[in-house]
């Protein structure tokens, strides 16, 4: 459904090394600088973008927002995690684990990137 997400960021190069070392447990390539210095994470899937914003003010974190990327299992989304955690990321919500709904189990782990942003690693466990 979506093409491409983009994220504010006031240090770049800070929340690169971040998105390239978890992107990285996806299985996902670093991301490329362009001529502009925002950094963007292609794949075939969608495109992840980390820009200073273009108005001049600096990046804010959206209440309530939350970008999740599909992972393939909860090993996979602990060990992204962990790596997120060691590389300036912050957990927040609750701990990785089951989340048991009415229609569907899932596997969540959340955290905040180094500038403030919610994001998550879901897998939807099998019937």
């Amino acid at each position: 459904m979506f093409s491409h997400v983009v994220l504010g960021t006031n240090n770049i190069e800070q929340s690169k090394k971040f998105y390239d070392t978890t992107m990285a447990v996806l299985g996902y390539p670093e991301g490329v600088i362009d001529e502009k210095g925002r950094c963007f994470y292609f794949t075939s899937e969608g495109v992840l973008g980390l820009t200073l914003p273009i108005n001049g003010e600096p990046a804010t974190v959206s209440n309530g927002m939350t970008i999740g990327f599909k992972v393939a299992s909860p090993e996979i989304g602990n060990q992204w995690h962990a790596v997120g955690v060691a590389n300036g990321g912050v957990a927040c919500e609750e701990p990785p684990g089951l989340r048991v709904g009415p229609a569907k189990t899932l596997y969540l782990a959340y955290l905040r990137d180094p500038s403030g942003n919610k994001i998550c690693v879901a897998h939807i466990l099998p019937d």
